[in-house]
Formats: structure tokens, C-alpha cells, sequence
């Protein structure tokens, strides 16, 4: 069984005996602002693509043929917004499963006029699995996600194989995975599992600079506040 084949059927078994699949997040229980549950309702049909097992067809979605980025885990969007009114000559798709960051995403969607920018509200393994096709994705941004810091939750961590052999394989060549943690023992693990996945090579020795196009998060400032160093990878496609 491949590496790709074995994400199909990674499980854990629960107490009442049911075999239940190992997702890389926790449900949040975040409170939705009276404007973030207004875009969320008013919105959500217009800018979210429904997950569904079938791949999807880019141009129908938008418009043109332009390259395609992919960032899982927003969280409230801030850095999302920002980087596809940057480029509007790159189509971006947001992944999340929060549900008040998808009605704050939304909301800077409409403000912004956000043309190049959907979201798909679904555990981002499955959509990678079922509907994005392999070497159709130009970049994979994975900007703070949850650390699993407990050492039996590490297999829940998203930035380790077998899960990066699949981001790779969505890849076009020349694509990058860029990741970024606030978490000194996650980055290290991070770019042992990056430098350990075929296919993808990294840009630089060891970690990356910072890359000054990626706007700061609100999880960076808290990371920052706390004294933790911020560190950034960079592993491009070959």
C-alpha cells in the first residue's frame, strides 16, 4: 500500500468501537460577531464551493486559466484577503472549517471585491483527495496551524507525511509548499518531514527568510507577543 492510499485509511477506533478518521483540526466553538453571521448567511452560496467527490473544474470557477494557490487552515482570513488583492492575476481557494473565519472571509471577499478568491468549508485532506486534480495546484500556503503539542496528538499534525506526499502530488512542477509556525518543536518536525517527502526539494538551507509579500497574522502577533520565533519553510516541487 502506497503512502497516498494509506491517508484513505488512517482511522482511529473511538470508545464506542467506531473506526473514525484522524483529522489534522478540532472543531472551534467561536463565536460569530453579528456581521461575521451576516456574510456567513448572506454570502456563503456566492463565494464557498461545495464539496463534493469529483474534481473541480477551475476556469468554470474563475473565469480564466490563471495559476491556482491553495491555503488550508485561514483561520480569520486577514493574510488570505490581503495576498489575493495583491495578485489578482493568481486565483486563490481558501480552505477552513471555522466557521466565524469563513463568515469573516466572506465579509472581506464582498468589502474587498475579491474576484480571485473561494472557499471550500470541508476537512482539507478529503478535498485534497477528491477535488483537487494532481499537478494542478501552484502553491500550498499552510500559515499557523494547530501545533498538536501533546506527543500522542502529533499524528494529527497536517505538515508530515503521508499528508505532505499528497500536497506534492497535487503540485505542478515548480510549485511550492510554504509553511510557517510559531512552535519551535513543530517547525523542526516540519522540515525533517518536508526534507523527507519525494519530490519536493527545499529553496534554501534549512529554514527561509521571511517572505515580505505574506502580510501578518493575528496567531503571528500572538506567537510574537509570547517571545516564540517564527519560523518559515519553503519546499518547491522538482
Amino acid at each position: 500500500m502506497s503512502d497516498i492510499e494509506n491517508i484513505k485509511t488512517e482511522k482511529k477506533r473511538g470508545s464506542d468501537g467506531i473506526h473514525r478518521e484522524i483529522h489534522t483540526f478540532a472543531i472551534r466553538q467561536g463565536h460569530f460577531t453579528a456581521s461575521e453571521r451576516r456574510a456567513y448567511e448572506d454570502l456563503h452560496d456566492e463565494f464557498c464551493i461545495p464539496y463534493e467527490e469529483k474534481a473541480l473544474d477551475y476556469e468554470k470557477i474563475f473565469g480564466n486559466k490563471n495559476p491556482l494557490v491553495v491555503e488550508i487552515g485561514f483561520g480569520m482570513g486577514k493574510a488570505t484577503a490581503i495576498i489575493a488583492q495583491n495578485n489578482p492575476q493568481i486565483n486563490y481557494i481558501g480552505i477552513e472549517v471555522h466557521k466565524p473565519g469563513v463568515g469573516k472571509l466572506l465579509g472581506e471577499i464582498r468589502d474587498k471585491n475579491l474576484k480571485n478568491l473561494r472557499i471550500i468549508e470541508h476537512d482539507a485532506m478529503e478535498v485534497l483527495k477528491n477535488q483537487l486534480e494532481d499537478g494542478s495546484v501552484s502553491a500550498f500556503h499552510i500559515f499557523f496551524p494547530d501545533p498538536w503539542q501533546k506527543k500522542k496528538h502529533f499524528k494529527r499534525r497536517l505538515v508530515q507525511r503521508p499528508r505532505t506526499d499528497l500536497m506534492t502530488q497535487k503540485l505542478v512542477k515548480g510549485g511550492y509548499l510554504y509553511f510557517v509556525t510559531d512552535w519551535l518543536p513543530y517547525a523542526e518536525f516540519g522540515l525533517e518531514q518536508l526534507s523527507m517527502t519525494e519530490g519536493l526539494k527545499n529553496r534554501y538551507d534549512g529554514y527561509a527568510p521571511h517572505q515580505e509579500w505574506r502580510p501578518e497574522t493575528r496567531f503571528e502577533q500572538k506567537g510574537l507577543d509570547a517571545n516564540r520565533v517564527i519560523n518559515e519553510m519553503m519546499f518547491e516541487k522538482v
